[in-house]
């Protein structure tokens, strides 16, 4: 196995991404897992604000367009929560995969 070197791991594109078709929308749309960062301020906010905006938070966050860019900004998040919930949960359930989000994840920060 190759012993990577700091420049090696800055420079690796290690962020997972998919494209996911929305119906309710007419189209897809390219969801990636989150950086660490986003997921630290993601689980922050879970911590600090409750469990409110939770999908269009994570939707918001991880939807991008086709350079990588994020689609929507925090300030956008209320209008993305206005979206269908049955399509939001589409793109949560792939954006919670690609950032390793599991259950138990859920478990513990709601009860921390």
């Amino acid at each position: 196995m190759t012993l990577l070197s700091k420049d090696l791991i800055l420079n690796s594109n290690d962020l997972p991404s998919d494209i996911v078709e929305v119906p309710q929308w007419g189209g897809s749309v390219k969801v990636r897992g989150m950086t660490a960062g986003e997921r630290d301020r993601f689980e922050d906010m879970i911590r600090t604000k409750g469990l409110g905006a939770l999908r269009a938070t994570l939707a918001a966050m991880c939807i991008i367009d086709e350079d990588g860019k994020r689609l929507f900004t925090d300030i956008e998040v209320n209008k993305l929560g206005d979206k269908s919930a049955e399509a939001l949960d589409l793109v949560v359930e792939v954006a919670s995969r690609l950032s390793g989000l599991t259950p138990e994840d859920a478990d513990f920060l709601e009860n921390s």
